[in-house]
């Protein structure tokens, strides 16, 4: 069963997730196994962001290459929201 995850940190600037963004390219890793959608958008002043994914295990695998991103770069995003994902329509 898919998997969403919201984040909503607070204090995460365009800077900072492009930082984020261009780190995790260089490590190979933007386009993460078991990813099926990922979306950044602004709330008020500050971004939040939603993903899709195939399992709760891919996530976490993910994660062993984006928290010691997040951690280097002094980012704190706190605890998700995760939700069972229903169903997922696609555009054509």
């Amino acid at each position: 069963m898919s998997v969403g995850y919201y984040f909503h940190p607070g204090t995460l600037t365009t800077d900072q997730y492009d930082s984020i963004f261009n780190r995790l390219e260089a490590a190979g890793a933007s386009k993460p196994k078991g990813r099926q959608f990922h979306s950044c958008f602004s709330e008020g002043p500050t971004l939040a962001i939603y993903d899709i994914w195939d399992s709760e295990a891919d996530f976490e695998a993910f994660g062993a290459t984006l928290m010691p991103i997040l951690a280097d770069l002094g980012i704190d995003v706190g605890q998700p929201a995760i939700v069972p994902i229903h169903n997922v329509i696609y555009g054509q």
